[in-house]
């Protein structure tokens, strides 16, 4: 009997040491995911639920939509309620969870058992969706599929920042991810993503994830900021440094970008004689 405990696309690309891609969004629309399924480029997708409302019943809609495409998933929480957050997205099909906004050591560790099985973590039985609501609860099956999410976590407050090689140590942690807005206001810089010190965290981020062997995933940033040629020249950036981890644009941000880009031309051709 078929359940939803299916392959987690992300997982396996990472364990075979294969590039990854994704994008993120901010709508709960399930069409949206199959907008993005329909472009058949990305290896899954992050619902950024930290800056968007949102249901339990969106949830369950939008990992279903991303079975219909082979796509993977992730969901990015906050720091509290995290437990509560991250067992529900897992139960509703999401197969990957990002923490952000995490700031001790403490807030990783708690972070990892939130996702991983017992007795180790905290996912325990439940009659979820993930299980077929009651056929794969608590099974074997479903301690490997739980031991399969991948675990990602934020780097991008002081505190932690300084604890780094501590979460890079870490067993359970998977990706690595370094938030230069989130950085640059914890040191003081607001808004200098650019910043030589904000640089130098991330570099050094990036390159000891690497050592560690823990996935750097980088976001190169909208084509709104800084261009096509912009973007292409943060990629360069990153794929010097040995990232091979991506997840690029976002649904607001594409929507902005063609309203300022076919807005302003629209209205310059319609004040034309």
């Amino acid at each position: 009997m078929a359940t939803v405990l299916r392959r987690n696309k992300l997982r396996e690309l990472l364990k075979a040491g294969k590039p990854t891609l994704g994008t993120h969004m901010l709508t709960s629309w399930a069409g949206m995911m199959e907008v993005i399924g329909n472009s058949g480029v990305m290896d899954y997708v992050e619902f950024s639920s930290v800056y968007a409302p949102f249901d339990l019943y969106a949830l369950e809609n939008m990992a279903r939509a991303s079975e219909l495409y082979g796509m993977s998933t992730m969901v990015k929480i906050d720091p509290i309620p995290s437990y509560f957050l991250a067992q529900r997205s897992i139960g509703a099909g999401f197969q990957n969870v990002l923490f952000a906004d995490l700031r001790s050591l403490r807030d990783v560790k708690e972070a990892v058992k939130a996702v991983r099985p017992e007795p180790d973590g905290y996912n325990g039985c439940w009659m979820h969706r993930v299980e077929g609501y009651s056929i794969e609860n608590g099974t074997k099956r479903f301690v490997k599929y739980a031991n399969d999410v991948v675990v990602a976590v934020m780097i991008e407050k002081k505190p932690l920042y300084e604890r780094l090689e501590d979460v890079l140590n870490m067993d359970g942690v998977d990706m690595i991810q370094f938030g230069p807005c989130d950085y640059a206001m914890s040191i003081g810089h607001p808004g200098e993503y650019s910043h030589p010190k904000v640089r130098e965290a991330e570099e050094r981020t990036i390159k000891l994830s690497l050592k560690y062997d823990k996935h750097p995933r980088a976001e190169p940033g909208s084509t709104h900021t800084t261009g096509i040629k912009g973007f292409e020249k943060t990629m360069e950036r990153y794929l010097k440094l040995g990232v091979t981890d991506y997840c690029i644009g976002s649904d607001v941000e594409i929507v902005l970008d063609w309203m300022q880009e076919y807005g302003s031309m629209t209205k310059k051709l319609l004040k034309q004689d």
